[in-house]
Order: structure tokens, then sequence, then C-alpha cells
């Protein structure tokens, strides 16, 4: 199983060319000295086509108030193009790159972090550096790791958006003492039948909560920040096979049928059918009680070993149509404005990258809990893999 994986990805990489296409060939320089009104100026009527994650109402209407900023002060459209793995987004890139398509490409900007960065990123289908030279990147709080995705160096190829972690969602009046760790989880589920359940991978919700198990339960938890190894893949996984083994039949369906994302938890919460919910955003229940998603005897923890903490990125296409504006918005929506707007805990309540001083509103109220870092890109892959092997139904 493994093999195909690794396999798939080292044919894509012969298979891509490895010539690199740079701004400057579209009458853009990349440089310390970036001319920024010029580009202001040459995005002007231009639409970028925002290749975006779509399951949740908050993000949406998020990305359209952004599209009405960005035509509103630059005369840029934002189009986001709703997609449920951004990994459709990749192979898109990689047929289009193989066909020579290397200017007019059909996708402008990404929301994208972990494995999916690493395959542009050794595919070369990333546009040259960009991010420091942002007028906005002078609001970046750099004490965040914003310089490695995944354990992957950024070197500039993907500009910060967002910090998530995983976290768990209760009722405190149906469930006043929700289980810390995985062991404890296993117990809570014994008592309670059909009461708990996580999204079906290769949902990124769902891949998290394998990573956050398989970092408890591993013997040596470095291994996960290795790239995988074919060799001990089985051996090191084994832990996490005959947890879920446990777990599955007492969970929501007897684990015949997952929910299809986080909101769906958060329904399943609300409705009742489920006393725990799981998100990636710590703000996400101040911001689903504002919207009335929610109840407000909701809360939300992180498990004790802490929680699985990433920063998710945007990033420019080697062959984008509209580079200009894709650099107008990501500059935008990285703007104290459009982060502090973002983080808004009645709106999206995304965490901001930037640093305090530049956060306005309740955004500035955003908690975080103790980080866990993500592990090497290669085991979502591997992991998603092998879990649809054995529970893919």
């Amino acid at each position: 199983m493994l093999k195909k994986v690794i396999l798939k990805i080292a044919i894509a990489t012969v298979f891509v060319s490895t010539s690199s296409f740079s701004l400057a060939q579209d009458t853009t320089t990349i440089s310390k000295n970036l001319d920024w009104p010029r580009i202001e100026k040459q995005a002007k009527g231009q639409t970028v086509y925002f290749y975006a994650w779509g399951g949740s109402q908050q993000i949406n209407n998020y990305l359209r108030w952004a599209d009405k900023q960005l035509q509103q002060q630059f005369d840029v459209r934002l189009q986001h193009v709703k997609v449920d793995d951004i990994s459709t987004a990749i192979s898109r890139l990689l047929a289009e790159k193989a066909a020579g398509k290397v200017t007019g490409g059909t996708i402008d900007m990404l929301w994208i972090n972990g494995e999916n960065f690493k395959n542009m990123k050794q595919n070369q289908l990333i546009t040259q550096p960009f991010a420091q030279q942002l007028p906005s990147w002078q609001f970046v709080n750099k004490d965040f790791p914003v310089d490695n995705d995944f354990t992957e160096p950024t070197e500039g190829l993907e500009a910060p958006w967002g910090i998530g972690q995983l976290i768990f969602i209760h009722d405190k009046k149906r469930t006043p003492t929700p289980p810390t760790s995985m062991k404890q989880l296993l117990t809570f589920a014994q008592q309670n039948p059909n009461k708990f359940s996580y999204p079906q991978p290769p949902s990124f919700h769902g891949t998290s909560f394998l990573k956050t198990a398989l970092l408890e339960l591993v013997e040596d938890p470095a291994l996960l920040y290795q790239a995988v190894d074919e060799k001990t893949f089985v051996k090191t996984t084994q832990p996490l096979w005959q947890y879920l083994d446990q777990l599955h039949p007492l969970s929501w369906q007897q684990g015949k049928q997952f929910p299809t994302s986080s909101a769906h938890t958060m329904q399943l919460l609300d409705d009742g059918e489920l006393d725990l919910a799981i998100s990636f955003n710590p703000n996400e229940v101040s911001s689903a009680q504002s919207n009335g998603t929610l109840a407000e005897t909701t809360d939300s923890y992180a498990m004790e070993n802490g929680a699985l903490s990433n920063i998710h990125f945007l990033s420019i296409p080697f062959n984008a149509n509209a580079k200009q504006g894709a650099l107008v918005a990501i500059n935008f929506l990285l703007s104290p404005e459009a982060q502090s707007k973002k983080g808004d805990l009645s709106q999206w309540g995304d965490p901001s990258v930037l640093k305090t001083q530049y956060i306005t509103g309740s955004a500035a109220n955003t908690k975080l809990f103790k980080s866990v870092a993500e592990p090497h890109p290669s085991w979502q892959a591997a992991l998603e893999q092998a879990w649809q092997q054995r529970y893919g139904h």
C-alpha cells in the first residue's frame, strides 16, 4: 500500500517538467524592491480564481466580504472556487504543467498547507518566492512558525493566513467532564456508546484526529517527525489500528458510517446524537454560538497533551493567469483590517497570524491551547491510505 503512495509521488515528480516559471515573465518582478503601486495598477480588472475549502458557511461568508472589499478598494474580484479537498487543485496544476500550459492557468491562488504544499514545492508548481515582499508582511508575527509548514521550509513560497488547532467541543450541561486523552476517550465510548465519532478521512479533520491519536499512542512520537519509512510503517501505526478496532464498534453508527465533515459533527452534537464534536478552529464555539449553530452551554477544549497545531497558508501557482491580482488579494487578506474581520468571533473566528497590536475587536480575544506540532507531511497520505484500506466502505 505504502509503495503505491510513494510511487505515485515519484511518478508525478518525474512526469512534470522541471522548468520553472517566474513572475518576471509576466511583467512582474518579485524582488526586495517590489514596485507595489505598479502591481496594484496591473491588478485592476483582474479576477482571481481562489481554490479553497468550501465546507463552512462562516468561511464562505468571509470570502464574500473579502471579494466586496477587494472590488471596492482595488478593482480586483476574488472568485471562491469551492473544493472538498485542495489536492484536486494540485492534480489540475500537475496536468496543466505536463501539457506545457505555463501561462493562462485556471488557478490563481490556493489555500494550502502540509502535504499539498510539499507536493507543489517538489513539483515546482508555485511561482517564485513572494511572501516577504508583501507590504503586509511587516504586520506578521514572526514568533509563529511562519517559515515552515509541517516541517517543510516555506522559503517565501506561501504566505501565512491563519492558525489552526485541533479542538474538541462538548456541551457542559450534558458532558461536564469530557475525555482529555485517547485512553479516556475509549472509556468514554464504552460508557456512552454511539455518542462519539470523527470525520471520515481523507477529510482534513478526520486525518488530524488520526495523527492526534497516533502521537499519543505511538511508543516513539519522534518517528512521526521524519518521513514515513515503509519498513517500519506497519509496526509504528499498529497501536493506532488496535485502538480504532476497539473504538469504532462503540462509535456513532458502530463505525460503519462516519460524519462527512467537522460541521457535520457539530450538527450531530447540536442534535444530541453526539456528545463530542471536532474542529480545527479554537474559536469555533464562540463563532457558532454567535450565529446560533451551537448552544450557549457548549465549550471547547484540547487533549491534555496539547492541540495539534499548524499555520495555514496562501500561495500562487506557477502559471496563474492573474498573478498581480493574487498578490493584491493575499496582501489584503494579511492586512489588519482583513485579519481582524476574519478573527471576529461572530464571523469566522480564525486566529490571526499578525502581531497582537494590529488586531482589533473580538479577534483580539482569541484563546490558543498548548501546541503539538504537525508530523512530517508524508504521514498524511500514508495514514489516509491505510485507514481507507482497513475501514473504508
